[in-house]
């Protein structure tokens, strides 16, 4: 996308400042046509909202707007049935919009350019699409939450192993593992809900960079196209982006949560945990070993978040030295975007069938969390609770039982009372009520808690929307 007043050539479509054709590096180097093309839908859009506005205040007449929309229209369905013939040497969307409606209607068409400019064009098409990116990785979020929440209220009492360090740390549910990627996801919603209601103003009518003398109606092409409001600040306008640099962070935000439980999955269906059971549909063999099953939608998914995070950090770099206003570096504002766009809309479809199909292996699991004396913390709480001890002093005899139990190559419940005993002798035969994994995890009833109970409540919670 050029600045009205860009370096080019010939090009008819912005006058005679130059005489010779630009050399064909410059050429390539200045179209943007083949990646803006994708907004094309806005373009039009932001085009007829102007085309209305123009004609209400009286700036064109309404015989010059009828012939624009009607071109317009028509254009669209050219563009959506692939007829529409794009040509590198109009640079952008917006040229080859015009120069074709040009074609249709003759003079009307350029009456439509009149008090805005591509700076303020391209800010407010690439507003639009950017607005509605969020409100489809909104959508995408809430279809992989609901897989979340069915997979939490079958799991609410199933037993797994809770790491810390991937290493065996107490029991939890199932559930409750699966609520703690809700959270994550839910917040990650919220960001992109928040990204949205903050662009949620539009450039047009900033024009090049210092708004326009004609008596345009900001408030009226701002409502037509689903704005809540018209920009406050021309500069701002047409050389800020940070829309897309938020929305660019919350994809970033939410690829890292897609990462980290693709990780997970890729652990739990390896036959070393055999935690849980991937489909077919998400899955793929190798071409030489015929047992291998391979999470290959899981590590896709987790490899996305590169391709995103490089997306943001591409544009911040893009972005941080421009003097105001326009500068055709922000040319380079929207393959990032379009890619991480895509590559976040694909991990997360990925994701929520994923989720949707995994079967947790109760049996594994319910073993797993019985290693590595996971009910360590239960007895120690015990001896607080019970016997009145110091939480350090409990600490240190749980200590010395861990070490007994792994003397002998048992679990913790495996231990006789009498060698309990041997360590403190207070311990009584009730001890053994708190050293099940079940009941470890029926314990942790506080807020937010692992116990089945709670679960349940919060699977609800969630599924009302709150």
């Amino acid at each position: 996308m050029a600045d009205d007043k860009g370096a080019g050539g010939s090009n008819s479509m912005w006058g005679g400042r130059f005489a010779d054709r630009p050399d064909a590096i410059m050429e390539e180097i200045n179209a943007s046509i083949g990646f803006d093309r994708r907004l094309a839908a806005q373009d039009i859009r932001g085009s007829q909202a102007h085309a209305a506005m123009l004609a209400d205040v009286g700036i064109i007449s309404e015989e010059d707007r009828r012939a624009i929309s009607q071109g317009l229209d028509e254009i669209g369905g050219e563009i959506e049935r692939g007829d529409f013939a794009f040509r590198r040497d109009l640079e952008d969307i917006h040229m080859n919009i015009e120069s074709r409606l040009r074609e249709q209607i003759g003079d009307a068409a350029g009456r439509l350019h009149t008090a805005r400019s591509r700076n303020d064009q391209v800010a407010t098409d690439f507003r639009l699409w950017v607005k509605e990116q969020c409100a489809e990785a909104e959508a995408a979020l809430g279809r992989l939450v609901n897989a979340l929440l069915d997979q939490a209220e079958a799991g609410a009492g199933t037993v797994m192993p809770g790491f810390t360090h991937l290493q065996v740390a107490q029991p939890v549910t199932w559930g409750h593992h699966m609520l703690a990627y809700v959270e994550m996801f839910r917040r990650d919603a919220a960001r992109f809900a928040d990204a949205r209601a903050r662009m949620d103003e539009c450039p047009l009518g900033a024009a090049a960079l210092a708004g326009t003398g004609f008596p345009i109606d900001r408030e009226a092409t701002a409502h037509a196209l689903g704005f809540a409001r018209p920009t406050a600040n021309s500069i701002d306008s047409v050389s800020s982006r940070d829309f897309a640099l938020e929305f660019l962070s919350a994809a970033s935000i939410c690829a890292t949560h897609l990462s980290r439980l693709s990780e997970e999955i890729v652990i739990w269906s390896s036959a070393q945990f055999a935690f849980v059971t991937l489909s077919d549909k998400f899955t793929t063999g190798s071409s030489i070993m015929p047992q291998k099953k391979n999470p290959d939608a899981a590590e896709l998914t987790r490899a996305k978040v590169g391709r995103i995070l490089g997306s943001l950090v591409t544009l911040m770099t893009v972005m941080k030295g421009l003097p105001l206003a326009y500068s055709k570096d922000m040319q380079e504002d929207k393959e990032p975007v379009f890619d991480a766009a895509d590559a976040l809309a694909l991990a997360l479809a990925a994701m929520a069938g994923m989720v949707a199909d995994m079967r947790p292996n109760a049996d594994r699991l319910r073993e797993a969390a019985a290693q590595g004396f996971s009910t360590a913390t239960d007895l120690a709480d015990w001896l607080v609770r019970e016997l009145g001890m110091p939480f350090r002093d409990a600490h240190h005899v749980t200590g010395a039982l861990v070490k007994a139990a792994e003397d002998r190559g048992v679990d913790l419940d495996a231990l006789s009372l009498a060698e309990m005993q041997a360590v403190e002798p207070r311990i009584t035969e009730a001890v053994f009520d708190v050293l099940s994994v079940e009941a470890s995890v029926r314990s942790r009833t506080s807020h937010g808690g692992t116990a089945p109970a709670r679960v349940a409540e919060m699977v609800a919670l969630r599924r009302s929307g709150d």
